[in-house]
């Protein structure tokens, strides 16, 4: 796999840039569990919660759809595209008070992406049982 790595590497570090300001918060406003009630920190906790609810199901297709063969074209324009919806996304909850176009748009690519490899791997399952009945 050489795909893969790519775009897990690069959600990885953004992933880091995400807690690291959960710790920020957290360290600046002394509550260490939960939110407190305060805004800033329940935006940057949830901006991190949601690319750990997200992210790791998206890289497991992503990496399923590489191990079948699909077109290295198709899984990059899969991989950026991931890439700048997490980043849309995570920069609208944890560096803004109010993003809506990076908020929305995140979640929008985020669930396309999704679906598009999720339908993608129920078809690599369906070729490959039609392979597997046909012997």
């Amino acid at each position: 796999m050489v795909v893969t790595p790519l775009y897990a590497g690069l959600l990885g570090l953004w992933l880091l840039v995400l807690a690291m300001r959960v710790i920020h918060y957290r360290s600046a406003t002394h509550i260490y569990l939960g939110d407190g009630g305060n805004p800033s920190l329940l935006r940057a906790t949830r901006g991190q919660a949601n690319f750990v609810e997200y992210v790791p199901l998206a890289l497991l297709l992503f990496a399923i759809l590489e191990m079948s063969r699909f077109s290295i074209y198709l899984l990059h324009a899969l991989g950026i595209t991931l890439v700048v919806a997490r980043l849309l996304h995570g920069y609208a909850f944890a560096f803004t008070a109010e993003f809506k176009f990076g908020r929305f748009w995140g979640a929008i690519l985020t669930f396309i992406v999704v679906a598009i490899e999720a339908v993608l791997c129920i078809y690599q399952s369906y070729r490959g049982h039609m392979v597997w009945f046909a012997t």
